[in-house]
């Protein structure tokens, strides 16, 4: 349970870092999801394995995938986008980092709340991966989305794009 919780920590640290940072917009970016997933489905293989998986465990991980994805896309609008050198870009904000926490907790709530005290580990720790691809694979989803709505800018002399073209600096919002 503790080295669960420790991953778990661990890959949010490094979902917060990475998209609070300016970043391209790319396919490439499935990776991460498609690694976290099967990490996360392995380690509920595992938990289901030693713990019975009696209806009301798995009414609380598909539960807690709805929650994942409510998250996700709640995060997908704190993301500004834009276009620079015919490529769309995104960079998450303060607010996108406090989401990332606040799921991690509402999905650690969610399981003390509807099933506390499964077997020898909770569902909630044994799931943190599988539910932090999921939330991250809906924003992606969302973003990328998105971003192929975005019109590709040049820069005006000076490097500076046109107001309201879509470029840095401008929120763009889920439309």
């Amino acid at each position: 349970m503790l080295i669960d919780v420790a991953i778990g920590v661990a890959v949010l640290a490094l979902l917060i870092v990475r998209q609070v940072r300016p970043r391209r917009v790319s396919s490439s970016g499935w990776r991460i999801v498609v690694i976290l997933a099967v990490i996360g489905v392995f380690e509920v293989a595992t938990y289901l394995k030693t713990n019975h998986d009696t209806t009301k465990t798995l009414a609380a991980l598909g539960g807690s995938l709805v929650l994942a994805a409510a998250f996700g896309a709640a995060r997908a609008s704190t993301v500004r986008l834009w276009t620079q050198d015919g490529q769309a870009w995104s960079q998450g904000n303060w607010i996108t980092a406090v989401l990332w926490v606040l799921a991690l907790a509402a999905h650690l709530g969610y399981d003390y709340l509807i099933a506390p005290g499964h077997g020898k580990a909770d569902i909630g720790t044994s799931t943190a991966v599988l539910y932090l691809a999921v939330s991250l694979g809906i924003q992606r989803l969302i973003i990328q989305a998105r971003a192929q709505r975005l019109e590709p800018t040049l820069p005006a002399p000076g490097g500076v794009p046109p107001p309201g073209s879509g470029s840095f600096g401008q929120f763009n919002g889920l439309g």
